[in-house]
């Protein structure tokens, strides 16, 4: 028949019929029902709503909370039920979801609320379950932007509009919810019914929003005490509102306005009086505690190596001989390099690391040896020879980063009287608006793009195709240390998005729709549209977004 299409579902693992004009929905109500409800599906590797009407032969991958698509478009649904239920319990105050916390949750606030307590947390989250369990649909709506500009002002959501006037387009959508109006940058599920796990428990002049892992999808996670990262988040979050740019709109407006370059000289400013706070920290604890070794651990594209040239130059102005090691060097060859459960190599494994090698080398320079280490070549995945040997004398102060440095594994014959560790990351400060924050691993994504195609050869598909592995291994080997820092250092720059943006772009077009990773390159490209691009001119040479984009005075 002429109106019957065929099409290749994977989750039924072959091809089927479907009449044309058949709603997602209807194909998924065919498949055998699993333990979670789908959520959304991938169209020819391309995220759509399961209200998507199929009208050519096409490819369907349905996705649920165990996918990292599926879980981002939990987090977005659970998001819109918590606008609607604040709405309803506080009228006229604005909703804020800060930054996410803990493994799985986000820290939110309610303006013009001092304080969350156990009464108000529980009645937020009964009119959460309430709204779920009413499974009110979520519907999407396509208009004049000047018509969505209107609705976004009854609501008297003055972050989106400011968004809209500095990204103008023809045509923009919103969804509704009842009368809730909202947008979160990507799909939701169809209706509220979906999302039926979550926790609000009240937590400083707010709560925390729980959510279930997506690698453990049957139950909500209340991990959230980690003070030292929401000290960071909070600092930087009051920093960036004393500096105008709490949004991307407000970004952009100062863009376009001509104030790029004063933006990059207050953000790299404030880079600059952190180091020379943790300089101060770590001398003192040279004079109290015996401390010769600074380690530094962070997650990809965190910005450690830079981070540690420009902490050794606030050393050296203290009278300290700083000398540096980076970890990566410590690769064993590729050949030689662990495996993930899929075959991959796994370079984020603590076994990546040449242990035995390293841990060597740290015993001679300790014991006033010099010593020849390594070079990696990430482009052959071999090892040669730095061209200087390294040695300490009294006032050297070695300083090491890499992913694994607040592992005790790495260091175990090293007292921890001797050392000081520093966990740095992309705290990303600026949100897209009040309801949608920026990820931390976007941001990392864009710059890691970035720099393996500048310095290791990789095309975007290369890089795209290993994230998934790399945040395997983040929070398998990483974040789990986080918290045993002396001190956290947040390296984003509220401006670099817009500079990163140029360079990703080229790249993410390049990735073929016939792959799995187009999902996400779309998804990374319509981000980058709502910024307004900035040229890198005005950046200095020791910035640590140079690290990425290239240009850097520091030797790599």
């Amino acid at each position: 028949m002429a109106d019957t299409i065929r099409i290749v579902c994977d989750n039924l693992g072959g091809e089927t019929e479907v009449a044309a004009g058949t709603p997602l929905s209807e194909l998924a109500a065919r498949l055998a029902p699993g333990r979670h409800p789908f959520l959304a599906a991938e169209v020819n590797n391309r995220i759509k709503e399961l209200d998507y009407r199929i009208y050519t032969p096409v490819t369907v991958r349905f996705v649920d909370v165990t996918s990292f698509a599926g879980i981002r478009v939990y987090q977005r649904t659970a998001w819109f039920i918590l606008q609607k239920a604040v709405g309803d319990l506080y009228p006229g105050r604005t909703l804020h979801i800060r930054h996410s916390l803990g493994r799985s949750g986000f820290y939110c606030e309610i303006e013009g609320t001092d304080e969350i307590g156990t009464e108000e947390a529980e009645a937020l989250r009964r009119r959460m379950h309430e709204i779920v369990r009413a499974d009110l649909p979520i519907r999407r709506t396509r208009a004049l932007t000047t018509e969505v500009r209107n609705r976004y002002a009854e609501s008297g959501y003055a972050d989106k509009i400011e968004l809209l006037d500095t990204r103008p387009r023809l045509y923009s959508e919103y969804y509704t919810l009842g009368e809730t109006v909202g947008y979160f940058y990507g799909a939701l599920a169809p209706s509220t019914g979906y999302i039926g796990l979550f926790g609000i428990e009240p937590y400083y002049n707010g709560f925390y929003l729980a959510l279930p892992l997506r690698t453990a999808p049957d139950r909500i996670h209340t991990d959230y005490y980690q003070e030292k990262m929401f000290g960071i988040f909070r600092e930087y979050q009051s920093w960036v509102e004393i500096m105008g740019v709490p949004t991307v709109g407000a970004v952009n407006s100062k863009v376009l306005a001509g104030d790029a370059g004063g933006m990059i000289k207050l953000a790299e400013a404030f880079h600059e009086r952190k180091f020379a706070w943790v300089a101060d920290e770590i001398y003192e604890a040279n004079l109290r505690r015996g401390t010769r070794m600074v380690l530094i651990s962070g997650p990809s594209s965190s910005g450690k190596t830079t981070s540690a040239k420009r902490l050794g130059i606030q050393l050296g102005v203290l009278g300290l001989k700083p000398v540096m090691i980076s970890l990566d060097d410590y690769f064993v060859e590729r050949e030689k390099t662990p495996r993930d459960e899929n075959g991959e190599y796994d370079y984020e494994a603590l076994e990546a690391i040449d242990l035995e090698l390293f841990n060597d080398h740290l015993r001679r320079l300790m014991a006033g040896e010099s010593i020849d280490i390594p070079r990696y070549d990430f482009i052959t995945g071999k090892r040669t020879k730095h061209e200087t040997p390294l040695t300490l004398d009294e006032r050297s102060i070695l300083i090491i980063e890499g992913i694994h440095g607040l592992n005790p594994r790495l260091t175990p014959s090293i007292p921890d009287a001797q050392k000081f560790r520093i966990y740095i990351s992309c705290f990303t400060s600026v949100a897209m608006d009040n309801l949608t924050r920026i990820s931390t691993t976007d941001n990392r994504l864009l710059r890691r793009l970035v720099r393996d195609h500048e310095q290791r050869g990789a095309d975007a598909l290369a890089t795209l195709g290993r994230w998934a592995s790399v945040r395997r291994g983040e929070e398998k080997h990483i974040f789990p240390y986080q918290e045993n820092a002396d001190v956290m250092l947040n390296s984003s720059l509220f401006y670099e998005i817009s500079v990163l943006r140029p360079y990703a772009e080229k790249m993410l077009r390049e990735v073929p729709d016939t792959v799995a990773e187009y999902d996400e390159a779309r998804r990374m490209l319509k981000f980058l549209d709502n910024f307004i691009p900035i040229p890198p001119d005005e950046i200095p040479p020791t910035s640590i977004l140079r690290e990425f984009i290239g240009g850097s005075s520091f030797k790599y």
